[in-house]
């Protein structure tokens, strides 16, 4: 036994003693090292990990020369790399984005010298993605103003420390990396997705240079003699980690697109596979066969021109009979059709492109009932383009409280995508409108809580705010037109609906707005739309109410219930009808909850009949005699009644005037809630 194991050992020496030497160390340094041009950063020994070695060392090229990351930005890859952060999906907008500024440089450099463009394709500004689905990774060209050497090494290895520095210190706070790119360093968002990137790039003043990094701690620069040239331009491949496959996938693609760069200023193309019919070539013998047959056909026909129609039938015949097959091919499609038509002047705009534009950005198949188009100069300058729609979100009430369940107004910074959480550029109330807003100058060097608190922010939202109070009040006016006998200049009879149709759908919504914003409480109950005792079939405004005030009358009087049948029928109301006063009926729910907010209109205040100390200006001096006299008479009545009922269920009986032919009513106080508050609570 003991000869068989030292045999056993022996061979096992042996074995090892005919493997090539090898040297292993292990370096505990937090600095990755730089060894004949490839940079390796070990932080495991599982399959994936050496599956990335191996393959950056076959893309090891001789020569290159090799540089270190910036402290800074070292870290800052270490944090992309190992980052939680669920929402990939950034890294293609930053590099969309990086793409439409290399144009926006290419295009404004041609504006005074046209040679820069080069001749051919290169004249053709656009961005395109391709796939390479076998190898896994994602190509994104562009045909911008390129990269030289010296701005391969300035904007890929080092970046301004002022914007390295705040995006580590958010992201040590927790901040989201959704908003890599507005500190300058949204290249690096590519990490996220890919372990090893490749930057070929062409400028005019220099030859074609590669990029190459895995995030190791170096990069790699070289002449590229490798790849076919580019003329001029950027053409970045990104090598996608293993749990990032879904990248090369033409949907998800499409997708991240329409979502982040849909109003690009340039054309964005995706090459796709498409399933195409093309004719079976036939073999040479069969095709000099044809000839011949068709040869003989010509001669026959020329013996009998009666025949031609036999002759057509039999070409036809031959056409049905040709063979097809099916064939993938590679084709570019178009991804940013629609065209950011914000940026152009509104007289320009046609209302069909407003409403296609409206479909676009809100997902919506029913048209926008009003829309307003406008730029904004001053301190902040933006452009913008908002809707209301026709009918309101079926969620809109249901979700109004929860925070970001709104798709509103979506926010760009240069046609590019930055948020659609409209609470940062409008009240809630108002979160039904959708839309775009679009700044050049919106400061984008601070995270989302100091953007959100930012004066520049809050003057846009101010600005919205006044615009879109504004177009609704424009329907609003054109109704009262509509409906004014001696008005000879009557908006067309589709805009007299439109108010109507607005305050179905979106009237709780001011409600609402009353109730929240201090600010604008007196311009929206100016649109306010109710039934009254004077008008009980046709919606009014109080501008319409007030003017039919009685003359001395100081209050505005009003009853909440159920419906304007409980409410007409109401006993409370029998002596202000008796006396034709007017009082608005509140049917909605909200109406009463509103009203504790809004306390006056026009030095007019409100005064809800179901409650004491309800006064009506109209008495003469024998009407107050009268009512004293017959307080006094009752007056014993009235406290027998109070302490027989109780202490604890009334706080007082009174002798009133307010009633006609009701004997007795149950009254709220002056500060308590009504009957029908409490039914609704």
């Amino acid at each position: 036994m003991e000869r068989r194991a030292i045999a056993l050992l022996m061979v096992v020496g042996l074995a090892l003693l005919s493997l090539p030497a090898c040297h292993a160390s292990v370096d505990l340094s937090d600095t990755p090292k730089v060894e004949n041009g490839v940079t390796s950063s070990k932080v495991g020994t599982d399959t994936t990990t050496l599956d990335r070695e191996k393959e950056s060392i076959r893309k090891a090229r001789p020569g290159a020369q090799e540089f270190a990351f910036q402290a800074e930005v070292a870290r800052l890859m270490d944090i992309i790399i190992h980052s939680l952060y669920s929402n990939k999906d950034i890294f293609l907008r930053e590099l969309i984005s990086n793409a439409s500024d290399a144009l926006d440089k290419i295009r404004f450099l041609s504006l005074t010298d046209k040679t820069v463009l080069g001749e051919g394709d290169e004249t053709n500004l656009e961005i395109k993605i391709s796939l390479d689905t076998e190898n896994r990774v994602l190509y994104i060209r562009d045909r911008g103003i390129g990269m030289t050497k010296e701005d391969l090494i300035k904007n890929l290895g080092t970046i301004a420390k002022s914007g390295t520095s705040a995006f580590l210190e958010q992201m040590q706070k927790g901040g989201d990396m959704n908003l890599i790119g507005q500190f300058g360093v949204g290249f690096y968002s590519v990490y996220l997705v890919a372990d090893y990137v490749e930057v070929i790039s062409k400028h005019n003043d220099d030859k074609q240079y590669i990029w190459a990094s895995d995030a190791g701690g170096a990069f790699s620069i070289i002449e590229d003699t490798e790849n076919e040239q580019l003329g001029r331009g950027t053409l970045i491949k990104l090598h996608l980690k293993n749990e990032a496959l879904e990248y090369i996938e033409e949907s998800k693609l499409r997708e991240l697109v329409t979502r982040y760069s849909e109003f690009i200023n340039f054309p964005i193309y995706l090459q796709t596979e498409k399933e195409v019919e093309v004719p079976v070539e036939e073999e040479e013998a069969d095709a000099e066969k044809k000839d011949e047959e068709k040869a003989e056909d010509k001669k026959e026909g020329e013996e009998d021109e009666d025949d031609d129609g036999v002759d057509d039938e039999k070409e036809e015949s031959e056409e049905k009979d040709k063979k097809t097959r099916k064939e993938l091919r590679k084709e570019w499609d178009l991804l940013n059709d629609n065209k950011a038509i914000w940026l152009r002047k509104p007289s320009e705009v046609t209302t069909e492109e407003y409403q296609k534009f409206y479909k676009a950005v809100s997902r919506n198949t029913d048209e926008a009932i009003s829309w307003s188009h406008f730029k904004a100069e001053g301190d902040v300058e933006f452009k913008a383009l908002v809707y209301i729609p026709t009918t309101a979100p079926y969620d809109f009430y249901d979700k109004y409280y929860e925070k970001g369940a709104r798709n509103s107004l979506k926010l760009y910074v240069r046609r590019v995508f930055i948020s659609d959480d409209g609470t940062d550029l409008l009240p809630r109330f108002l979160g039904f409108v959708r839309g775009i807003v679009d700044s050049d100058t919106l400061p984008l060097n601070v995270s989302r809580e100091l953007l959100q608190q930012h004066a520049a922010l809050k003057t846009i939202k101010k600005k919205l705010v006044r615009k879109v109070l504004d177009m609704i009040k424009k329907m609003a006016d054109d109704e009262i037109k509509c409906n004014d006998e001696n008005e000879t200049d009557k908006p067309e009879e589709a805009d007299c609906k439109k108010y109507g149709t607005f305050w179905t759908q979106f009237g709780r919504a001011l409600k609402l707005g009353i109730i929240e914003d201090t600010n604008n409480r007196s311009r929206l109950a100016k649109l306010l739309r109710f039934y009254s005792s004077k008008s009980p079939e046709k919606l009014t405004s109080l501008d319409e109410y007030v003017g039919r005030m009685k003359e001395g009358q100081k209050q505005i009087y009003f009853l909440a219930g159920m419906n304007k049948e409980e409410i007409k029928a109401s006993p409370f109301l029998e002596r202000l009808l008796q006396k034709d006063y007017e009082v608005i009926y509140w049917t909605d729910v909200m109406d009463e909850y509103m009203m504790q907010h809004m306390l006056e209109y026009e030095d007019k205040k409100f005064a809800d009949a179901s409650k004491e100390d309800l006064k009506m200006t109209d008495k003469d001096e024998k009407e107050k005699k009268r009512d004293k006299e017959l307080k006094e008479e009752f007056k014993d009545l009235t406290k027998w009644w109070k302490k027989t009922i109780g202490d604890d269920k009334v706080t007082s009986v009174k002798v009133s005037n307010r009633l006609a032919t009701t004997p007795c009513i149950v009254v709220t106080g002056k500060f308590g809630q009504s009957a029908n508050m409490e039914r609704i609570m």
